[in-house]
């Protein structure tokens, strides 16, 4: 770490104690945008770096709610409206024991870059809860949800902060807390997206952000002149970005062998294929039940419970070309990338929000591997999002061919900002310096327009 990085991020250490995630996202990035600050005169007496990193507006709130026992629960609830230069606040609500506002300051502050990229008019945001909606029945979650946006629905607008759905928000959360909103505020806005599709939504946003991590990684190989057919992916999580990688890397003839969740994962040496996917999105978004039963269901899969005394994660120690985490932040650190490397992998696409530790990146990027970071890889969730947005604007409904062929594009354009911006000598390109430049740039442009605010 140079002294400049070294001396800025003491500073941000102070404002910002006990937030280690948060610390992380912004360290990632200052180590690639400051030596290009340096030599760029524009931006360097406006300390725009400095801005970013402190949240235009935090709201923190309680939530209480009524069990089906009748008693009494109590949560927090946050938003976390980070940036808004180019647009609307825009990022995902989650409920997760483990929300704390440092947490949603880190994924905001990713989101402000990930926005950026996608070359849609939208700014950065984040919020959510320590509520878990595992376990709890349809009506507790709806009671919670409706308490939630109680609070929340004075501080969102289809043109101040539009919040979608991220961990534990999924189609059920989002049409109680839409359902709220509107008996609130006596509209129909596009103020949620994520919606369900009778009722303003987009088609492909539930599969957006699998289909575009894919995407990404199709452009990746394209520049070695190789695709994705033929390959043998590891792929970490069962929800919804999982399950939507599988499903189109089965589409253009590659093979997943692994999925996850809290409690383990499975390994299936034949692959996930559409049969074996259908059980798992049944399992998962219908029946709420855990991996463990995909190995019992399929013979010659094998279930490996989770050890938390290991200090690594055997899922990542499989023979394959490719790796897709898609569980959470943090998942794979320096003993797993070093499994994977050891084991052929040589592109990896991110569906989580940092799921690499800073040693693993480091890793991939000594091994000049293909490594697509999450807020270049991840973002066509968002995109679709902002897909959906403008729908609800103008009041029409696209179709899937049509959003998917966006969808498309965005994911390449996406990866060119990554390419123009990181490429290094030797043509080895630097997705992970190229996507942060290439966001910070846009925002920074924006923010010196808009003046000191």
């Amino acid at each position: 770490m140079s002294d400049t990085v070294q001396a800025f991020m003491e500073g941000i250490r102070a404002k910002n104690p006990a937030e280690p995630e948060f610390l992380q996202a912004v360290e990632e990035v200052a180590a690639s945008v400051i030596p290009y600050l340096e030599k760029a005169p524009r931006f360097q007496k406006a300390r725009l770096l400095e801005r970013m990193c402190e949240p235009e507006r935090v709201v923190m709130f309680r939530v209480p709610w009524v069990d089906d026992r009748g008693e009494v629960q109590v949560n927090r609830g946050f938003r976390v409206e980070m940036n808004s230069a180019i647009g609307p606040y825009k990022g995902g609500l989650r409920f997760h024991p483990s929300v704390n506002l440092g947490m949603l300051k880190f994924l905001a502050f990713e989101q402000v870059f990930k926005n950026a990229l996608t070359t849609l008019p939208i700014g950065g945001g984040k919020g959510g809860s320590d509520f878990d909606p595992k376990g709890k029945s349809d009506h507790e979650v709806m009671r919670f949800c409706q308490s939630f946006m109680t609070e929340l629905f004075r501080h969102i607008g289809a043109n101040t902060d539009v919040p979608a759905g991220d961990i534990g928000v999924g189609a059920r959360e989002i049409g109680y807390l839409f359902g709220q909103y509107k008996r609130l505020r006596n509209e129909f806005a596009g103020v949620l997206t994520g919606k369900g599709m009778d009722w303003g939504g987009s088609c492909l946003r539930p599969e957006a952000t699998g289909y575009g991590v894919v995407y990404f990684a199709q452009e990746m190989l394209a520049t070695q002149r190789e695709t994705l057919k033929g390959k043998r992916c590891l792929v970490s999580g069962s929800g919804n970005v999982a399950q939507y990688t599988v499903e189109k890397l089965n589409q253009l003839g590659a093979a997943a062998v692994t999925l996850s969740d809290s409690s383990g994962y499975v390994y299936d040496e034949a692959g996930i294929d559409g049969e074996k996917l259908a059980f798992v999105k049944e399992l998962k978004n219908v029946r709420r039940g855990r991996i463990k039963e995909y190995a019992d269901a399929f013979k010659g899969a094998v279930y490996t419970p989770a050890d938390p005394k290991l200090d690594h994660n055997p899922l990542w120690n499989h023979k394959a070309q490719c790796a897709f985490p898609s569980a959470t932040q943090n998942e794979i650190n320096a003993k797993d990338a070093a499994g994977l490397l050891e084991n052929g992998v040589y592109v990896v696409s991110e569906g989580a929000n940092m799921p690499s530790t800073p040693e693993a990146t480091e890793q991939y990027l000594d091994a000049r591997i293909l490594y697509g970071p999450g807020k270049a890889a991840n973002a066509g969730g968002v995109a679709v999002s902002g897909l959906e947005m403008a729908q609800n604007r103008i009041g029409l409904m696209w179709s899937c061919d049509d959003v998917e062929h966006r969808l498309q594009g965005i994911m390449k354009a996406i990866h060119g900002q990554c390419v123009q911006f990181g490429r290094e000598s030797g043509g080895f390109v630097n997705y992970a310096a190229g996507a942060n430049i290439a966001a910070f740039v846009k925002v920074a442009d924006a923010m010196l327009a808009q003046g000191v605010v």
